[in-house]
């Protein structure tokens, strides 16, 4: 039980860093926030992110959770899931000649870090698919070990985005000298073999459970 425990957080550790390591709205405001306020606004920025994304968990397990225990809808997400990972695998691949990290701040005024990581994350387009495809389908996995399970799950996505956005912080708070683009392009090809293999088996459990619906 321990072991499969530790192998949801890992693997929910490398999902979660595959996502948070590809520009977007909290990456922007990571470097901005942390060019003016100094390190401690990269972790405070997660923290926001945090709260949203702990209460989007806790409506998911406790309101919706009839739902979420019926085979069609586990077998839907999981298949969904898959293409999803596939689909952000293969963009990532595409985009590794050219991918380099800008780190020009913006010199808006912004909110709170907190408060900014909760209106980065709700306003990324992007944060709403991952969490209504790959992130209900690792919840229905997760959910089969209880009230851990969802612990571990959430606990790995979390670290992920702290650790990333910690270091991006660090970066940008003592130098750049930190990431390079060469080694920034090497993470994502890395990332994007493992959403690959994880897209394999979200696809075989989905079409498992298709299986015994109609069989």
């Amino acid at each position: 039980m321990l072991f499969t425990l530790f192998t949801i957080f890992a693997s929910s550790f490398v999902i979660a860093l595959s996502g948070a390591l590809m520009p977007g709205p909290l990456l922007t405001a990571t470097i901005s926030e942390s060019s003016r306020r100094g390190f401690w606004a990269g972790p405070l920025l997660i923290v926001g992110h945090a709260v949203l994304e702990l209460a989007l968990v806790i409506a998911l397990f406790l309101g919706l959770a009839p739902f979420f225990q019926m085979p069609a809808v586990f077998a839907a997400s999981a298949l969904a899931g898959a293409v999803i990972l596939i689909w952000m695998a293969a963009g990532m691949l595409r985009s590794l000649p050219t991918l380099r990290l800008s780190w020009e701040p913006h010199q808006s005024k912004m909110n709170h870090p907190v408060v900014s990581g909760i209106l980065m994350s709700v306003s990324n387009p992007y944060w709403i698919i991952w969490w209504a495809t790959i992130g209900i389908g690792y919840i229905f996995y997760a959910w089969q070990y209880g009230f851990w399970g969802i612990a571990f799950f959430f606990a790995g996505h979390i670290s992920a985005d702290l650790a990333w956005y910690s270091f991006i912080a660090g970066a940008v708070d003592r130098g750049r000298r930190l990431l390079t683009d060469r080694l920034y392009r090497r993470l994502i090809g890395l990332c994007a073999v493992f959403l690959i293999g994880f897209a394999g088996y979200f696809a075989y459990a989905g079409l498992v459970k298709l299986k015994d619906l109609l069989s």
